[in-house]
């Protein structure tokens, strides 16, 4: 186990080195839509790269969401594990909606062997899903 301090380190390092090894800037939260933005995540036991609704008007999410849903099958022409989650329990308790893609190998942002795959699986599925974003980007903000 590692101290609180030592932890927060290699969390650091973790992104940091992801920057440098693949630096290039992300949509993220560039979307132009309050409450759309990519993220990635990372922790003890996964990775996953994101697409969250959450603004401060529910149903504004569930019409973006319903948007999302209406385009599902396309994305799955390109990212054919993506999940959509109506209801994601974030660690703070909060429910949102999400669209994600869990990396199914080993991984924990401790363990800098698995670091290099997982910045491999984020660069290859963030790229597919702006590429999506920016293709149906009309459709997506047309609530």
């Amino acid at each position: 186990m590692f101290s609180k301090e030592e932890a927060s380190a290699l969390r650091k390092l973790f992104w940091t080195s992801f920057g440098k090894s693949f630096p290039r800037k992300w949509l993220l939260y560039n979307t132009k839509v309050k409450g759309l933005a990519f993220k990635f995540v990372a922790d003890r036991k996964k990775a996953l790269v994101c697409l969250d609704i959450d603004t401060n008007d529910e149903i504004a999410n569930l019409l973006y969401y319903d948007q999302l849903l209406s385009l599902k099958t396309l994305l799955e022409n390109e990212i054919p594990n993506v999940v959509f989650d109506d209801a994601y329990l974030l660690e703070s308790g909060k429910i949102i909606h999400r669209i994600y893609v869990d990396f199914d190998k080993k991984f924990s942002i401790y363990n800098k062997n698995t670091w290099r795959d997982c910045y491999e699986f984020y660069v290859a599925t963030m790229s597919k899903f702006e590429l999506f974003y920016f293709e149906y980007e009309d459709i997506i903000k047309n609530i």
